[in-house]
């Protein structure tokens, strides 16, 4: 027996402390209740020393008034030694709290006290959750209990969800419009948005969603199409602002806005005629060379025997849509005329209204589908107007549809979807369109869209081309029989589309608004398909597109690959985008995205916006959006498992400095002529003055360039060389551009691949005399730098006060020209491997105070070569810059 109370005596004491001993069942209760009065006075004691300011550390309260926990340590009873008073507030004020506690958790049972977990653990289960009627008898009400208390939460917190309709009410064709409607209100979609998210990933950039790259692995494939046959793209994001007026007024106003030593103007000769679409650069009002605003293209109406005004488009960037209408209705001096009436997109404003109406149980007007910028809110103006210069400014963002066919034979595919149209438009000259007609059957004859002159315009009518549509999906191939004129397909070759041929019913709003209003919808076409007597023969025309077809060059720069990448853009009016769309894919041309507009650029060695415009507003939003991006992505990797940017010598990897870059090397270049310099707040600017350009391509490419300049005396052109490179040309070159960055482009000599915002260096002797020795030299290799404590945070430091990521140097940097072994001349804005070169070739920016002051230090047959170092590597490559005027 005393065997069997002494494990019975352990089991019970086994979960308890140790000052709690076991007594029998008669000393139970006096046990108890002096263990009670024990932790009472304990409470007091220690609220009473905290109140006095007596006792320092922890439990120095009781000690100080001679209690401890428990029983004294000789177990002989408790010390007569009590406290002389008890505070009532502040104890009544403790167990207020406690018990408040206590109530608190048992109105609200934690996990371990939820009722299933009484059952052992044999017997849970999770379906025992949703159904109570797998516990036992006697749980099974506490379970109840609990879930209605459960849900009785749930609902006080949840909002009412109003019930969905059903999937089948949610996909009728008039309920799918109104949810497309409302989803474009943020984000304007494209007419082929539909075909693009089913094939490719979008992106919500500029107000619009855009296509971005395809789902499947198509790179290659793409750079084939360009290369041999044709890549189709959808950029109707572009927006269109329409200038009418006088042509003197126009040219007078926009003379502001642009410069002739960047090129062409918007008096061009070529252009101002309309046989030409042209290509420039905007700068705000007299800034010139500061204030650039980024490119743009322009085309010129042909001009009406009968017309005394002129009508102008100009095509912008959408990320650049605002800042250049701002500075042309400054320049015009025109104010808000017409504005958009909720009458003009009822379907975009109303849509709520008609969702509600619909739930409701009345049908309502029918639901239409948003063409154009049906986004833009009630009441923003359309139309400006000015009554000193009489000059009117209309915006078409989105009124016209523009697709780019880029490849040798996009005119093929062209030829073989578009049909001359068989009736025309009542007041259209039909002799006219008998020539033009003509002119764009001669483009069959033509071998490649190289072969035509840049940037002609052909207008034409067109039927339907759904009406062509093959049964199947083919590849259009050239017809290589010989033309039947050669004489014609020779004159296009030489001089273009005629100016009178470049005419277009599109210039018209009214007919525009015609033919999107007289548009046949698909489910007519195929009912008409259905009806045919003979299955499969060709329906009758019933309407008639105008359309544009502006020639694209390409590749006009440079020496090599001259005219790569060209093709032909296709306007037409808004509403007809999948009726041309789907006919194009269907002759085989290959789908690129936004992805590929860059790479195309890249590869024609062209600047794209706004990644290559630093000096202008949508370039530093960008660079601002692409280094959060950047940090973003580095932040996701683990600590252990990024790049340490300190150790690599590399200060910039997420955004270049190029602000700093200029002034460093403007003062280093003046410490090192000991003229001086003054620190002021000029901001930096891009060199585009043509002239500057062909001097300095001259120098870099070490032979002598000719000029031919006329000379008036002998009334004849006098041959002329450039100036060679000279110390005096150099430093007056320097002087007055003397915060320039210069866009050039790299090639590397041999193996490597250029990343994003590698940095471009000056090599040392030592290192052309290394490539001099060995020709297929790799290069040099930076020395591995040390991560200092203050680069990753430094608390005292009142300018780092922000946390600092490890291995990322915060702005503002040190010297970032000098900090690693070379000398650094600028960065990387776009770099990959060139399937058309067969090696690695970058776009970068270079300092061009520091090209001009490498040049003179440079021997005369290495002149030129740079180093190239990616950001997250040590390895120099040795590169050859290029520049193409």
């Amino acid at each position: 027996m005393t065997g069997a109370k002494d494990r019975m005596r352990e089991k019970k004491m086994k979960n308890q402390p140790r000052n709690v001993t076991y007594t029998s069942s008669g000393d139970r209760d006096s046990s108890a209740e002096l263990m009670l009065f024990d932790h009472v006075i304990n409470l007091c004691s220690l609220t009473e020393c905290s109140s006095t300011g007596r006792g320092a550390g922890r439990g120095q309260g009781s000690q100080v008034c001679g209690w401890v926990r428990g029983h004294q340590a000789g177990g002989h009873g408790y010390s007569q030694d009590l406290p002389k008073y008890i505070t009532a507030s502040y104890f009544a004020k403790a167990r207020a709290a406690e018990v408040s506690a206590m109530l608190k958790a048992v109105s609200k049972p934690a996990a371990s006290c939820h009722v299933f977990n009484a059952l052992p653990k044999h017997m849970r289960r999770r379906a025992m959750s949703h159904d109570c009627k797998r516990l036992p008898t006697r749980l099974r009400e506490g379970a109840l209990r609990l879930a209605e208390r459960s849900q009785r939460a749930a609902d006080k917190q949840k909002k009412p969800v109003p019930k969905s309709r059903s999937r089948r009410a949610r996909r009728r064709h008039g309920n799918l419009l109104l949810e497309f409607n409302r989803r474009q209100k943020k984000n304007r979609w494209l007419e082929t948005h539909i075909w693009h998210s089913k094939r490719f990933h979008m992106l919500k950039t500029w107000s619009f969603c855009v296509p971005l790259k395809p789902t499947a692995k198509s790179f290659r494939a793409s750079y084939r199409a360009m290369n041999t046959h044709a890549l189709l793209q959808d950029l109707s994001y572009y927006c269109c602002l329409e200038l009418r007026g006088s042509e003197d007024q126009i040219l007078r106003a926009l003379a502001r806005l642009t410069n002739k030593q960047t090129g062409r103007t918007f008096a061009a000769v070529s252009c101002l005629s309309g046989a030409r679409q042209g290509m420039l650069q905007l700068y705000k009002a007299d800034r010139f060379p500061q204030g650039a605003l980024g490119p743009a293209e322009f085309l010129w109406r042909p001009r009406a025997p009968d017309a005394a005004h002129r009508q102008l488009w100009i095509w912008l960037h959408p990320a650049l849509k605002q800042e250049v209408l701002a500075e042309l209705l400054l320049v015009c001096v025109c104010s808000p005329a017409v504005s958009v009436s909720e009458d003009l997109h009822p379907e975009a404003d109303t849509a709520e209204k008609k969702r509600k109406m619909r739930d409701e149980g009345d049908t309502g007007p029918p639901s239409k589908r948003m063409l154009g910028d049906g986004t833009r809110p009630a009441g923003a103006p359309v139309r400006w107007e000015s009554t000193d210069t009489h000059i009117t400014i209309s915006d078409l963002t989105m009124e016209i549809v523009r697709f780019r066919l880029i490849g040798p034979l996009a005119h093929t595919v062209l030829t073989d979807t578009l049909r001359p149209a068989s009736e025309m438009w009542s007041g259209e000259d039909e002799s006219l369109h008998q020539q033009q007609t003509h002119t764009f059957q001669r483009l069959r004859g033509v071998c490649s869209t190289a072969e035509l002159p840049a940037g002609c315009v052909l207008g034409l009518t067109v039927d339907d081309p759904r009406l062509t549509l093959p049964q199947k999906r083919g590849k259009t191939v050239p017809d290589l029989q010989p033309s039947t004129e050669e004489d014609g397909v020779r004159d296009l070759r030489l001089r273009g589309v005629a100016a009178h041929c470049s005419q277009s019913s599109l210039w018209d709003e009214s007919i525009r608004e015609c033919v999107t209003r007289d548009r046949l919808s698909d489910q007519e076409l195929n009912r008409r398909r259905s009806d045919l007597l003979v299955p499969g023969s060709r329906l009758s025309s019933s309407s008639a597109v105008p359309v544009l077809l502006v020639h694209q060059a390409g590749r006009v720069c440079g020496e090599e690959r001259r005219h790569w990448g060209s093709g032909w853009d296709l306007l037409l009016p808004k509403g007809w985008g999948m009726a041309f769309w789907v006919p194009l894919v269907y002759r085989g041309v290959r789908v690129g995205g936004l992805h590929m507009s860059v790479k195309h650029s890249q590869l024609m060695g062209q600047p794209h916006f706004p990644h290559d415009y630093p000096d202008c507003p949508a370039g530093e939003r960008f660079q601002s959006e692409q280094e959060s991006e950047l940090l973003e992505n580095f932040k996701r990797r683990p600590p252990s498992k990024r790049t340490n940017y300190i150790k690599h010598g590399c200060l910039a990897p997420f955004r270049c400095p190029w602000q700093q870059l200029t002034e460093e090397w403007e003062e280093l270049v003046s410490l090192s002529e000991a003229t001086g310099s003054s620190r002021d707040e000029m901001p930096f600017t891009v060199l585009r003055s043509l002239k500057e350009l062909r001097l300095l391509s001259g120098w870099i490419r070490r032979r002598l360039r000719l000029r031919v300049t006329p000379d008036p005396a002998l009334a004849r052109l006098r041959v002329t060389p450039d100036p060679p490179l000279t110390p005096a040309a150099a430093a007056a070159l320097q002087k007055e551009f003397r915060r320039s960055l210069l866009w050039v482009r790299l090639r590397l000599l041999s193996k490597g691949q250029p990343a994003l915002h590698a940095m471009v260096c000056v090599p040392t002797t030592s290192d052309l005399q290394l490539l001099r020795a060995d020709g297929h030299c790799s290069g040099p290799q930076e020395p591995r730098h040390t991560d200092h404590p203050r680069a990753r945070s430094d608390p005292a430091d009142p300018e780092r006060r922000e946390p600092v990521l490890r291995g990322v140097c915060p702005p503002p940097f040190p010297r970032v020209v000098s900090h690693c072994s070379r000398p650094v001349l600028g960065w990387v804005t776009q770099g990959d491997f060139s399937l058309t070169s067969g090696c690695g070739e970058a776009l970068a920016f270079i300092s061009l105070t520091g090209l001009t002051h490498t040049l003179l230090t440079q021997p005369q047959d290495q002149r030129g070569l740079v180093l190239l170092r990616n950001p997250a590597s040590l390895q120099y490559r040795f590169a050859q810059i290029s520049l193409d005027t």
